[in-house]
């Protein structure tokens, strides 16, 4: 046993770390660009000796027992410096002389990742199998029947509504006894949703800010992002692009004293409001980030000390029932900008889903529902809530559309979907089928993440590093060596390429349908799965 590396319980070998590092050392120019450039540093550069037997000419017994000395890159097997896989050894290396390779056996490291009594938490979608979403087909196309639409030669706008949209004889009741009427916007479908400054670098947040603007401005999209919890930069909220944004205030009511201080000198509404009682990533329990991510800019935004975790608490502490957090939160947000913004709130997806919605269609203040399916979520989550707990979305919210069906309200109060949408690239067709199940809009993080700026993480549990603040790329890090790496203006040019190619392809799902002037909503008899106990529980055409 050498004295430098001793073993003990949590020894790991190569083979037994989820991805290993395949080194070759006659292509290596060792320019020692793959060591530095890992973001958990599980390279060094090492010195090896190797043993070599020179055998003199005609003699049976070797003359001299050498060694020779060579420099090369050595993995480290301790579980703090174990390889996720990320590849960026690979994209930097000249001469493609490396490669983190998936371990073709289960790996031994979550055995040993709870150094400390901790479990482990990481960023990353959770490692389930293809949902349901990729399976549902669209089978009802016009052709004889009612006029299709060409999505290449007919002109026509996709757009829905974020507000309470009254009925016009309860609206001016409503404007008689208060003096005013709920506000509704006009958006874009799909969201970006809530990502905040502090889970995502300063290019990165930047980035997406200077794409939604340019999509509203030059592209005539009225698309819209949430900023998460956290707040945003003071000088967002005085500029005239906090009307693209919609402000989240959530249960640690972070960055709340910025925005406060902002309202008397806004020069435009915000968006609106959402209110997050709930994620997808982690149902039932609050938000964090970690002390990774917390520099002197976001503990400054925040209001908190630099360098500590910020977990929010699992729901608003002076909140104890839906009652409450309607009569109480709703309604102060409302009156906080003057009822002008729409305010709503967004939760996990779970079976009490339906009693939140069925106690927000008694109250006219509340704009809408975002619902959060078990899909969601690039957070510090932990691996035991990722894993086993949550609520599909696609039944979620096919269940709170039926409801408001039942009751005569289903294009009163406006229902957003996210969580896992798009987690296989079919974006379009999964926003689609949302919306044919009952979805008024589509909320996306992760998507975003890959399309605009790369992200290296996948469901197979590559990378996922994002809540420690060591992201390769630069997109969820506080630290400047990192997040150099990213370009706004690359992310921004990103998130229009991804829109533009979203909208052509939604146009193309919904124009064979014949609907050139509303969205799809709730038309679930275009829907079909070859899933017989699928079509019954969503309520859509059974196929084989």
């Amino acid at each position: 046993m050498q004295a430098d590396r001793p073993i003990t319980p949590s020894t790991l070998c190569i083979k037994d770390l989820p991805w290993q590092v395949l080194w070759n050392k006659e292509k290596c120019a060792l320019c020692g660009r793959c060591a530095s450039v890992c973001p958990v540093r599980a390279l060094e550069l090492g010195v090896f000796r190797k043993r070599t037997i020179n055998t003199a000419l005609n003699l049976e017994t070797p003359s001299s027992n050498l060694y020779s000395i060579f420099h090369g890159v050595r993995q480290k097997t301790e579980p703090q410096h174990a390889c996720v896989g990320c590849g960026m050894c690979t994209l930097v290396c000249p001469n493609d002389a490396i490669l983190p390779e998936r371990s073709d056996e289960a790996d031994k490291l979550r055995y040993h990742s709870n150094a400390g009594g901790l479990p482990r938490t990481r960023g990353g979608r959770r490692n389930v199998k293809d949902g349901i979403l990729d399976r549902i087909k669209f089978v009802r196309i016009s052709m004889l029947t009612d006029p299709a639409l060409d999505a290449g030669r007919h002109e026509f706008e996709l757009r829905t509504l974020l507000g309470r949209v009254l009925p016009p004889e309860e609206n001016l009741k409503f404007q008689r006894e208060n003096g005013w009427i709920p506000p509704v916007r006009e958006i874009y479908p799909l969201v970006i949703g809530s990502m905040s400054f502090g889970a995502l670098s300063p290019p990165m947040w930047e980035g997406l800010q200077m794409g939604v603007a340019y999509l509203n401005e030059e592209m005539n999209m009225p698309v819209r992002m949430c900023t998460g919890e956290g707040g945003c930069p003071p000088r967002l909220m005085r500029s005239r692009f906090i009307k693209y944004v919609i402000l989240q205030i959530a249960s640690g009511y972070f960055g709340w004293d910025e925005m406060i201080h902002a309202i008397p000198h806004m020069k435009e509404v915000p968006c609106a409001i959402e209110i997050k009682y709930g994620q997808g990533a982690k149902p039932g329990d609050g938000g964090l980030l970690m002390w990774h991510k917390v520099n002197k800019l976001i503990a400054a935004i925040r209001g908190v000390p630099v360098g500590v975790s910020l977990p929010s608490p699992p729901t608003h502490q002076t909140k104890y029932s839906i009652e409450e957090a309607v009569a109480k939160m709703i309604q102060s947000m409302s009156m906080a900008w003057g009822f002008q913004a729409p305010v709503y709130p967004k939760i996990s997806a779970s079976s009490t889903s339906l009693a939140v919605l069925n106690n927000l269609t008694r109250n006219p203040y509340a704009a809408g529902l975002a619902i959060d399916g078990e899909d969601g979520g690039t957070g510090a989550a932990y691996n035991v809530s990722m894993d086993h707990m949550g609520h599909p979305i696609a039944s979620n919210v096919r269940d709170c559309y039926l409801n408001l069906v039942k009751i005569g309200k289903q294009n009163e109060i406006p229902l957003f979907a996210g969580g896992g949408v798009g987690k296989n690239g079919n974006l379009a067709a999964n926003a689609a089928a949302l919306i044919m199940l009952g979805a008024s809009g589509i909320q996306i993080g992760k998507y975003i993440m890959q399309a605009a700026a790369g992200c290296l993480g996948s469901e197979g549990d590559r990378c996922n590093i994002c809540n420690i603040g060591l992201c390769p790329k630069g997109i969820t890090s506080q630290d400047p060596r990192l997040f150099k790496r990213l370009s706004a203006e690359n992310v921004a040019e990103r998130v229009v390429d991804a829109y533009l190619s979203f909208d052509i392809e939604l146009k193309k799902i919904v124009a064979p349908l014949g609907r050139s002037t509303s969205l799809p909503i709730g038309m679930s008899d275009a829907l079909a799965i070859d899933d017989k106990h699928a079509a019954d529980r969503l309520d859509i055409k059974y196929v084989v």
